[in-house]
């Protein structure tokens, strides 16, 4: 048989699939069966086989893209507040989505305001408690006819200090007799969209939690 992987001291040759090298490339690596193969030089089938026999759970579709996506790991990371402070800006942010955040969607995190006050302590809380980098976060406008776009866009590119690339282009809704809430929708309705899988699980399992208390 021809010599084809080597451990260590130990040697793998032709014809079997240590479990600890599998281990190691599908579970600690992040490897892909087809990876494996391809790097080996087996078939896909005798991966396959050989993860069976070794029982070794396999990834679900939606785990295996998940990693595909995020190759070194969560591009987030929870903690608790630490402080009085961090506990108000806490309780704050879980406040805000639980009554304008989008929890019908769990692929993401989305909340939407016309408030640029509001949106900033949403940010500051998805940073501050899920480790969140804000050049992550994307961004969504819905404006009136009556709005003018570059403005509105500028605007909130200004007051919430992110780049300009991370904004969709604004959606234009006709203006119609909507009262007051036009006045108070002066530069539209600004969505925040963190679109991790997770770490929506992760902010709904926290309400949950809450919601027990």
């Amino acid at each position: 048989m021809d010599i084809l992987y080597q451990s260590g001291m130990t040697w793998y040759y032709k014809g079997m699939l240590e479990k600890s090298i599998l281990l190691k490339m599908y579970k600690k690596e992040g490897k892909s069966m087809q990876d494996i193969a391809d790097h080996l030089q087996y078939s896909l089938h005798k991966v396959a086989y050989w993860m069976e026999k070794h029982k070794i759970k396999v990834r679900s579709h939606s785990e295996a893209t998940y990693l595909k996506r995020n190759p070194n790991g969560d591009p987030f990371k929870f903690r608790k507040p630490k402080n009085m402070k961090e506990a108000w800006l806490y309780g704050l942010g879980i406040g805000l989505y639980w009554g304008e955040g989008t929890k019908a969607n769990n692929q993401a995190i989305r909340l939407g305001n016309t408030d640029p006050l509001l949106i900033k302590y949403f940010i500051d809380f998805l940073a501050t408690f899920f480790g969140i980098q804000k050049r992550d976060l994307k961004f969504g406008l819905q404006i009136f006819t009556d709005i003018n776009p570059n403005k509105a866009l500028d605007f909130w590119v200004k007051t919430l200090r992110m780049d300009k690339s991370q904004f969709q282009k604004p959606i234009v809704t006709i203006s119609g007799s909507v009262g007051t809430y036009r006045k108070k929708s002066k530069y539209g309705v600004l969505t925040i969209h963190y679109n991790n899988v997770k770490a929506r699980r992760l902010l709904g399992k926290v309400m949950a939690t809450l919601a027990q208390w």
